[in-house]
């Protein structure tokens, strides 16, 4: 049987608006996670030890579960317990925001961790506060350091974005399943969804490796 590509793109409005929807999904749960990643690696270094607590145990459970399964729990369960009713959007970004910022506080607190004592020391002698110095000394050296994984964690996130499609999100592997049921074809449009994908990754790549040689070249300057 011969490729037929065409019946995939008469169909382009439900890829267009189904990588969308990917792309919008994985900004904002990279943003969220980001931010609630942070939190939580400082949580895990505080010396509060009911903190430190807190941080490993909610690692461990977003770290030790599937992440389809905790979609379910979020989509399906939350509204059984508190009536309130999530749209798929809602429960991936959701789901998404809290699976990676057990990911995220893992890197930050291991670069965090790699910052040279000394910075600690230096900044401590001139008096500057336990806050500032993590927001103003450490934070960004850890950043430049942890870089490279932040970004694979971004590119999870948008991979992982498919299985939304469970819960019954228009995301890219939804809207494939769409044109599969209008057009009986199967290979093609999976295959131009793989390529959708590849390309997706592609980008993020190199800008984060133009982000990474400038912040590099920042420092030679600097």
């Amino acid at each position: 049987m011969k490729l037929d590509f065409s019946s995939v793109w008469q169909y382009w409005p439900f890829l267009y608006h189904g990588a969308l929807t990917t792309l919008k999904i994985t900004a904002i749960a990279a943003v969220l996670g980001f931010v609630l990643g942070v939190l939580l690696s400082l949580i895990k270094i505080s010396k509060c030890r009911p903190l430190n607590w807190f941080g490993t145990f909610y690692t461990s459970i977003f770290r030790g579960t599937p992440l389809l399964v905790q979609l379910c729990i979020v989509h399906f369960g939350l509204p059984q317990l508190t009536g309130m009713t999530l749209t798929t959007m809602q429960s991936g970004v959701l789901t998404f925001s809290l699976n990676s910022a057990a990911y995220i506080s893992e890197i930050f607190r291991g670069g965090i961790n790699g910052v040279d004592k000394g910075q600690y020391e230096a900044a401590m002698s001139l008096g500057v506060g336990y806050r500032d110095m993590m927001k103003d000394i450490i934070l960004p050296q850890a950043v430049k350091h942890i870089l490279p994984s932040l970004v694979n964690e971004a590119i999870s996130l948008l991979k992982e974005s498919s299985i939304l499609s469970y819960i019954g999100a228009v995301e890219l592997l939804r809207a494939a399943d769409q044109i599969t049921v209008l057009t009986f074809r199967f290979f093609e449009p999976y295959l131009v969804i793989a390529v959708i994908y590849y390309i997706l990754v592609m980008i993020l790549s190199m800008v984060a490796s133009r982000l990474e040689r400038w912040v590099n070249r920042s420092d030679r300057v600097s």
